[in-house]
């Protein structure tokens, strides 16, 4: 069974910092471009940043550029996202994706998904 599992999401005050995980399990990886996207409610899921299979390529949103940084450590089949200076804009179910890709996520066909978790910043 393929899984992508997020884990990190809370509830955090405006300023603050969360770090999400993402492991994904039940067959090979190699070669999969993976990031994340967020849905507001009401709003469109929107693409936040992703990661290639090397790291040598990263993509964000011009919304969280310099306050977000995405990572990953293949050994363990998972990214990470470190947010930093948390918003209450921020706020949406986050969601990890990955895809067999060198192009960027933002705007490719996806396969694969996690749950969702749920970040919540506070005024």
């Amino acid at each position: 069974q393929v899984q992508l599992v997020e884990s990190g999401g809370g509830l955090v005050q405006a300023g603050g910092s969360l770090k999400l995980s993402c492991a994904a399990s039940g067959r090979s990886f190699t070669g999969y471009a993976m990031g994340w996207f967020r849905q507001a409610p009401g709003k469109e899921r929107e693409f936040v940043t992703d990661i290639s299979w090397t790291g040598g390529r990263t993509d964000y949103a011009d919304s969280v550029k310099g306050r977000f940084t995405i990572s990953r450590d293949n050994a363990k089949n998972t990214v990470y996202l470190q947010m930093n200076s948390l918003k209450p804009e921020d706020t949406a179910v986050y969601y990890c994706a990955a895809e067999r890709t060198a192009a960027s996520l933002r705007r490719t066909s996806i396969n694969y998904w996690g749950q969702g978790t749920q970040v919540t910043v506070s005024s």
